[in-house]
Order: C-alpha cells, then structure tokens, then sequence
C-alpha cells in the first residue's frame, strides 16, 4: 500500500529540523571548549578558594617592613640632659651606681683645694657638683647608691668629723634637710651623738641608718645602735626613725661594730669604692 504524498512531505520536514537542532547543539558544545580554554591550548588550573591562616597577627617578617622596631627603648634614651661644664681637671674619678635612670654607670668626683666640692657626670653628658660644705681639714671620701623602695640616689660624703648626706635627684646635688630645715649630717664620733652610717637591706631594698658604737670598757665590747633615716620621694628631706639596739657586748673586731665606725651603703665604704679627694 502505497504511501501519501503529504505523508512523506511532513516527514522531510521533521528530520530537517531534528538535524538543525543537533547542529546547534554541537555548534553551543564547541563554543564553550573553546572559551575555557587559555591561549596556549591547555586548559586553565582552577584558582583555589583562599584559606584564612589560623592567626589574623602579622609574620615576623611583615611585621619588620612596616613597623620598623626602635634600636633602643625609651629607658635607654633617658637620663639627665647633656651640660656646657664637664669633670674638672684634677678631679679624683671613681664609676659609680647608675645616677640618673638611664640604666648605664655614671661617674662620682671629688676636687681639692680651698673650693673642693663633691659632683657627678653621668654616661649621658651632665655634670652637676655642689661644694663640700665642711670646715674639717680632713680628705674628704665618697660613696654614692641608690636607696629606698623609691629608687633614690644619693652621696654620703664622708670627712673625718661627720658624713654630709646628699641628694642626687634631678640632676642635681642637693644637700638634705633634716626636721630643722638645716642640712642632714651623720656625726663620725665628733659630737658624741653618733659613729657611723651605713645602710641596711631590709626585704631587697637598702635603708639609710646613723650608727653609733660605744663602749663602757676602754674599747674591748661595744654596743650598738641603729637608727632608720627616711626620705621622702623627691630625696630632699630625711625624718629618724626610733633607735634600736642591735649588738650588746661586741667585740671590737666583729663586722657589726667596724661597720657602725665607718661611712658606707650597702657593700661600699668610703676610702675604698668612691672618689678620694686629692692631695694638696
């Protein structure tokens, strides 16, 4: 039986169009191989998704570049200003404590002469001096250290007859007072109200004590008092505490009575770790 004409028409038709729509697809196939790939011919290396590194604080490195660390602290860089006057010529010239906080070893110095005077110069170029107020005519010998819970420098200048006690903040020195407004002196022996002076560590922290040795057998046993003298802050003032015994019956050998005969703080002795003055 033979086929339509119709039939067949409608039949061409649709295989037309079923071609057609697979060229188009093979034509949209092609299009995107070829858009993915890079120019070279090879397909591109996908570009992984970043991953958060576990700590948002900069590399060593990095930290280096854009924040340059300082060669020296702000503690290194303090210190008294730098001063026109300078160590005189002549001067006796011991290292000493650090003076003036900047964390290196100053200088302590004692002049002769009609004007001797007491002064320091510290690592960072200052020098400030004050005279040796006293009418003993012997050589005068210093220590210097720091004392107190408050970091407090000071000089005890020793001169045969009494031990001058001297500030050595801000820069300066500056004798101390006492209650009575005048300057603070630890009597050697001369005016009987004393011996010595030293200072104690008490907890860590040197404190300041006038000393007093005395003996009822002609210097065989001795007894010894202390008494804790107190600055305040800015070091320019000194109140007594009360006296306490602390030897009975010593002999004159032991280190409890040669240290109240002496001027020293903590392990330096004047005469031997501190300027001497000159012989005229």
């Amino acid at each position: 039986m033979s086929t339509p004409e119709h039939s067949r028409s409608a039949s061409r038709r649709t295989w037309v169009w079923v071609i057609v729509a697979c060229v188009a697809v093979v034509a949209v196939v092609v299009g995107i191989i070829l858009a993915t790939r890079s120019d070279d011919g090879t397909a591109p290396t996908p570009t992984p998704t970043a991953t958060p590194s576990a700590s948002a604080t900069p590399s060593a490195s990095a930290s280096a570049t854009s924040s340059p660390t300082p060669t020296s602290s702000p503690t290194a860089l303090a210190g008294c200003p730098p001063t026109d006057a300078t160590t005189p010529q002549g001067a006796d010239v011991v290292e000493t404590v650090d003076v003036d906080g900047d964390g290196r070893a100053d200088q302590a110095w004692i002049t002769g002469g009609a004007e001797r005077a007491f002064g320091v110069t510290t690592a960072s170029g200052a020098t400030f001096s004050a005279p040796i107020d006293s009418s003993s005519p012997e050589r005068a010998a210093a220590v210097v250290q720091v004392i107190q819970q408050e970091e407090i420098p000071i000089a005890l200048v020793d001169t045969g007859r009494e031990a001058l006690l001297l500030s050595l903040t801000d820069c300066a020195v500056t004798p101390v007072q006492n209650a009575q407004g005048q300057p603070y002196t630890f009597d050697r022996g001369f005016a009987d109200q004393g011996t010595g002076v030293g200072c104690t560590d008490v907890d860590g922290v040197l404190q300041l004590a006038g000393l007093n040795a005395v003996s009822a057998d002609d210097g065989a046993t001795f007894d010894v008092t202390r008494t804790f003298v107190d600055l305040d802050a800015a070091g320019r003032h000194a109140t007594n505490g009360e006296p306490e015994k602390v030897a009975t019956g010593a002999g004159k050998d032991e280190l409890v009575v040669t240290t109240a005969q002496e001027v020293s703080c903590g392990d330096l002795v004047a005469g031997n770790d501190g300027p001497v003055e000159p012989e005229s």
